[in-house]
């Protein structure tokens, strides 16, 4: 086996970007990238036969291309990750992975080959239907679906939370945003909100997901009552440069 990583053209790894997201049964959250034109893409090769295909993006700056978010092979070929995966690296010059930890194949490269690896955010998947109600609460839908804030809570003629969605993840996936005034939280308006949305989503043909930051513990006791569960995290880790350093021999 004769292993190659060559950057190329969106174009160029379309057909394995469909096979990994056909594969992924969860919101891919860099898949918006590609689109923005926010990513590098790079091909694996064995023999010139396409087997795969990574992708880099920047950790701080969106220009810069510095950070590993995609890497999926072919089954056949998963048995020598480490090996290709070790190439790839080489060939972007990257010094970061940052991924979901439900991409086992990416997660499990972060895990073995990079340190001081942190989590980012938590990701949320749909578990359970509830049916709360607050009295003279009502979800409200804006005649313009497409504004940020297209949905909201409204009581006694008051806006109390909004929220949304947004669309540019893989396909059914959808994501649900929202936020209550701060001196009514805690008082069951976002869990309602949050509820509403998720049924909205079905109503759109979507599979509704979430995320928030792993310190906004707020958020997420928020997305547990409303019928979430965790589904993974966001990680970050910086390559170990020393695995990649031939030691010396006298």
């Amino acid at each position: 086996m004769k292993f190659d990583v060559v950057k190329v053209q969106e174009i160029d790894i379309e057909s394995h970007r469909r096979l990994f997201l056909a594969e992924a049964k969860f919101q891919f959250v860099y898949n918006k990238c590609h689109g923005a034109g926010w990513v590098d893409t790079y091909l694996f090769k064995d023999n010139d036969i396409p087997i795969g295909y990574g992708s880099v993006w920047g950790k701080d700056k969106r220009e810069e291309r510095d950070t590993i978010c995609e890497f999926f092979l072919d089954k056949p070929f998963r048995k020598h990750a480490r090996q290709i995966f070790e190439l790839f690296i080489k060939a972007s010059g990257a010094g970061f992975v940052e991924c979901q930890t439900n991409d086992i194949l990416l997660a499990g490269m972060a895990f073995e080959l990079t340190k001081n690896i942190n989590a980012e955010a938590i990701l949320f998947e749909t578990a359970f239907e509830t049916a709360f109600a607050i009295d003279d609460a009502q979800f409200v839908k804006s005649k313009n679906a497409d504004e940020w804030n297209a949905y909201s809570i409204q009581k006694d003629g008051e806006v109390i939370a909004t929220g949304g969605f947004i669309l540019n993840y893989n396909f059914p996936y959808i994501d649900i945003y929202y936020e209550v005034k701060e001196d009514l939280r805690r008082q069951g308006y976002g869990v309602f909100l949050m509820q509403e949305l998720k049924k909205e989503a079905y109503r759109l043909n979507r599979v509704p997901a979430a995320r928030c930051n792993v310190n906004n513990h707020a958020s997420k006791a928020l997305l547990l009552k409303a019928g979430m569960r965790v589904c993974g995290y966001i990680i970050m880790g910086e390559i170990i440069n020393e695995l990649f350093i031939s030691p010396v021999t006298f």
